[in-house]
């Protein structure tokens, strides 16, 4: 840290970066950058401008005999299975064993049985039937053992029992690469007792635009943290290189994702692109993966994002001549799920350009089978050298063989197979219980905390009593989302932390969601923030919370005008303008994603019995803190640099101060202003519109988590797959009673007078079968029928239909100020998926104009 409390290099950074080449004239080894394009249609790339490294480990001569000693045995069809990966949602082990692919891995929704709270038991006995597959040699083939992958981004989160250590965004501000080394070796025993031995861990991302919804997967936007991290977390999962431990019978291979620059794209937009000068690619995006490769790592995953227009799943500058030629990389480069289809002249079951580009592993989840097809054809038919074919092969085997994978027995017979007690074992929860309190960051006290826990303690908020909640996204599911209380038996809530503490010390604790209290408390505690939410979902327009919507401002005001102190606990993903929050509450603090140990908030909240401070506040902010709701990009450095509080700020009990009251002007102006076009797309509704549910004349119920389960007994309101994961919403009526699903803002919409080119709304949607009796469509309230249109509908195929706004107003629709729409309702059966409701021109497929 500065003397000013800044983690060290965060005030280097931006003026670094303006240095560019004028510093590499001080660096030795750096000739006269000479830009170098090596396939057509390439971003030039210029290796003289990254340093030259070689790989950590000296290659081993041993290994490398047998690497070549396999490939003389192997035939086409085994060197192409060894570089295709698939889900283990589609596959079984005897497609392993007839397809010899180099990896299964388990996405974020897959599961053993396609259970999502699988037992721990499960797990292993699957990797135990899939590693078996592997290495039958019965009909013939070297036999060579598969490598399982998975998620454990903090801690083994697939698995139920299982320690949840905060996110990479709290363990950023914890400023601790000793703390997140001892996180990374607990994750690797516990990942070891299920026998999936591969994760897709570190993100070494610099997160640049916090409207990203990876952000909390990222340690920090200085560059120079996310370096120290990525050193410590490799090593802790993989070990020391050159020590007796590394790669050991307590380790896990490693990757470090997503290369390069998922975290500086345009306007914080998943899978986008990432539009800087070469240097800033490498001194702020490439921090965390050059500190990585220099650790050990054995994988790279390549990003969804692209540099400057070209994809990095087909980068061939990026991924071969910078990567594994300047940067010494001799592991081997995994795609992300699907992400060679994204390439230019590429689809998800065919994509030569991206093996040729670089990447050695297909991750082709429910591809697989047709990109091993296409694959094996196109080394026949020269597309892909076989060359390249070796090289990815040759990759692969190393990082198998440096891990022991041959010598292996069944992953049940490995050690710590089957010892599911480390699962959220005491040790491991105390080590998650510390991470969280060294994460909490106090941006404001007014001399309420700490909190005297002899008296009475009124805890509120939806996110009190939370796992989900306080865990986020990637946990149990890839969203983290249509979990239970159930799926977390070695877990306390924050409410529980709490409760726990006061009782303890004689005091009394009442929880109470809505604050509606049985007996008047001393004082209050208000958990609140955002719902889970992973990758693409998590996008935001802007980082106002709650600007249209402020349910929990309203709250914590209604407290304090009862004359009650209130303490806001936060918990989000990233940094968010909550000025008007912050204001409200005597004391506010920014806790983050922090897992399954709740009871570290309690251990920093709360005095002790004798009234003395038990652990005071360390964290300090890892982002900086945005001024309004659309300043954003913000990074220290910047020239324009006002943040509300900055990076590394962060009071404590020991350096108490003063919060000045916060300007409440959510800045939102700023946006560019006119009617809204997109109303829910990619697994997002607009800004300030939700989707809802209910029955009959009900008013129903905004689901905060799908599938919606209870909140409308006629229908279910889930997620399913369209153009990418979870990015579309299923509604299942069940039939007998009337159920209603639809869009609803809190502030109306002006869809009167609009342009031919917006005048109607245009949905795509995918009809299961035909409706089984009426259907209306409302629009402002106002119902048409569409039965028979539906009825028109290919069964199970996507299309797009159009609903004229011209005959809701012919209906009597009030247009000119709409809060609901899209509002689907019928008594029968059906099955309607939804990916995109819109304002545009009329489609093919056009709703007539016949009223009731």
């Amino acid at each position: 840290m500065d003397p000013k409390g800044r983690p060290e290099g965060s005030v280097r950074a931006g003026r670094d970066l303006t240095l560019g080449l004028a510093l590499l004239a001080c660096v030795g080894g750096f000739a006269t950058p000479v830009p170098v394009t090596a396939m057509p249609g390439d971003v030039a790339v210029t290796p003289e401008l990254w340093p030259r490294l070689e790989s950590p480990m000296a290659r081993d001569p041993v290994i490398e005999q047998r690497v070549d000693s396999l490939l003389a045995k192997m035939s086409l069809e085994d060197k192409v299975g060894q570089v295709v990966q698939g889900d283990l949602d589609s596959l079984t082990p005897e497609d392993l064993r007839k397809y010899r692919l180099g990896s299964v891995l388990a996405g974020g929704n897959s599961d053993p049985g396609k259970r999502y709270n699988a037992p721990a038991a499960d797990w292993l006995k699957l990797a135990d039937a899939l590693h078996e597959a592997s290495v039958d040699t019965s009909a013939g083939g070297p036999g060579i053992p598969v490598l399982l992958g998975i998620d454990a981004v903090h801690g083994h989160n697939n698995v139920v029992g299982a320690t949840l250590f905060p996110h990479n965004i709290g363990l950023g501000a914890a400023n601790d690469a000793e703390l997140v080394r001892r996180i990374a070796e607990a994750t690797a025993v516990e990942l070891r007792a299920t026998g999936f031995e591969w994760t897709f861990a570190p993100t070494v991302t610099t997160p640049r635009d916090d409207r990203w919804g990876r952000t909390y997967e990222g340690y920090s936007e200085d560059p120079a943290l996310v370096a120290r991290y990525a050193t410590a977390v490799v090593e802790g999962l993989q070990g020391p290189v050159g020590s007796k431990g590394f790669l050991g019978a307590d380790r896990v291979v490693s990757t470090a994702k997503h290369y390069i620059g998922d975290g500086g794209t345009f306007e914080g937009r998943d899978k986008g692109d990432t539009r800087v000068t070469e240097v800033e690619l490498r001194d702020v995006h490439g921090a965390g993966h050059i500190a990585a490769l220099k650790a050990g790592v054995q994988s790279i995953m390549a990003s969804f994002s692209s540099w400057n227009g070209l994809k990095m799943h087909g980068h061939h500058g990026l991924l071969t001549v910078i990567l594994k030629e300047r940067l010494g990389f001799d592991g081997f480069v995994v795609g992300d799920w699907n992400g060679h289809g994204e390439v230019e002249g590429c689809t998800d079951k065919s994509c030569p350009q991206a093996f040729n580009a670089g990447v050695d592993m297909y991750m082709a989840p429910d591809t697989w089978r047709e990109v091993y097809t296409n694959t094996l054809a196109q080394v026949r038919d020269g597309t892909i050298p076989m060359a390249r074919l070796d090289d990815a092969v040759r990759r692969i085997l190393r990082v198998k063989l440096r891990f022991g994978l041959f010598e292996a027995p069944l992953p049940s017979a490995r050690k710590h197979g089957g010892d599911f007690e480390v699962l959220g074992s005491p040790g491991h929860r105390a080590l998650a219980r510390e991470a969280v309190r060294r994460s909490l960051v106090l941006l404001k006290n007014e001399g309420v905390l700490p909190l005297d826990p002899r008296k009475r303690l009124l805890v509120a908020g939806d996110g009190a009593d939370d796992i989900a909640r306080q865990s986020g996204g990637w946990t149990l599911t890839w969203q983290g989302t249509g979990t239970t209380r159930a799926d977390f038996p070695r877990a306390q809530t924050i409410w529980e932390g709490l409760r726990e503490a006061v009782e303890a010390s004689g005091g009394q604790a009442e929880l109470a969601a809505d604050g509606r209290y049985a007996t008047r408390p001393d004082a209050a505690v208000v958990v609140f923030g955002e719902a889970p939410y992973a990758e693409f979902i998590g996008d935001v327009p802007h980082l106002g919370y709650q600007v249209s919507r402020p349910t929990d401002l309203a709250l914590i005001r209604r407290l304090k005008a009862e004359g009650i102190p209130v303490v806001g606990v936060f918990l989000s993903g990233r940094p968010m303008w909550v000025n008007r929050e912050i204001n409200a509450a005597d004391a506010f603090v920014a806790a983050w994603l922090p897992g399954s140990e709740g009871g570290g908030v309690a251990d920093v909240l709360l005095a002790d019995a004798k009234g003395e401070v038990r652990h005071d506040f360390a964290g300090r902010l890892p982002f900086s803190w945005p001024r309004h709701a659309m300043q954003t990009p913000l990074n220290a450095g910047q020239v324009d640099y006002h943040p509300q509080f900055p990076l590394g700020f962060g009071l404590s009990y020991a350096s108490p101060a003063a919060t000045p009251p916060l300007s409440e002007e959510a800045g939102l102006e700023r946006l560019e202003q006119g009617a809204v076009d997109v109303f829910f797309a990619r697994g997002n509704t607009a800004d300030g519109w939700q989707w809802w549910v209910g029955d009959g004349e009900q008013r129903g119920a905004a689901p905060a988590t799908l599938p919606s389960r209870d909140l409308a007994k006629a229908l279910e309101l889930s997620a399913v797959d369209h153009l990418a994961q979870e990015d579309a919403r299923r509604i299942r009526w069940k039939g007998g009673a009337r159920g209603r699903a639809w869009l609803e803002s809190e502030q109306s919409v002006d869809l009167a007078s609009l342009p031919e080119e917006r005048n109607t709304l245009v949905a795509t949607l995918r009809l299961a079968a035909p409706p089984q009796g009426p259907v209306t469509l409302s629009v402002g309230g106002t119902p048409l029928r569409i039965d028979a249109l539906l009825a028109t509908l290919p069964a199970r195929e996507w299309v797009e239909v159009g609903f004229p706004l011209s005959c809701f107003a012919e209906a009597g629709a009030p247009l000119g100020a709409v809060r609901q729409l899209f509002g689907i309702d019928t008594e029968g059966q059906m099955e309607l998926s939804v990916s995109k409701v819109a304002l545009g021109a009329p489609p093919a497929r056009v709703l007539e104009c016949i009223t009731e």
